[in-house]
């Protein structure tokens, strides 16, 4: 599946576009996670755990995206964007979203 996050795929014509595609996922933190995130930010630095997190979450609502683009037959998604939100006061959902395309 070609990913881009333009209108179009570098040495590729889209024939056809199929519409839009999505994939999401809602992530909760955990207890143990933010006491040692929170000490952590007490002294500065990356908080790890939170990366880690959010990357996995990105992953996932990437891959199912990649999905429901396949089941409409496309095989590249243009226009692809990430967003956050929040929800609760501990979980965030990422939503990964584009326009899927059938390529030659």
């Amino acid at each position: 599946m070609e990913l881009s996050n333009t209108e179009s795929i570098a040495g590729k014509e889209v024939t056809e576009t199929l519409g839009l595609v999505r994939g999401n996922t809602v992530r909760a933190r955990n207890v143990g996670r933010d006491i040692t995130q929170g000490l952590r930010n007490l002294a500065g630095g990356e908080l790890k755990g939170y990366t880690e997190l959010m990357t996995d979450a990105r992953d996932q609502a990437q891959e199912r995206m990649i999905e429901e683009a396949e089941s409409l037959g496309a095989d590249g998604v243009i226009n692809v964007r990430f967003t956050t939100s929040s929800i609760a006061d501990s979980g965030a959902e990422i939503l990964a979203c584009g326009t899927a395309v059938r390529l030659r």
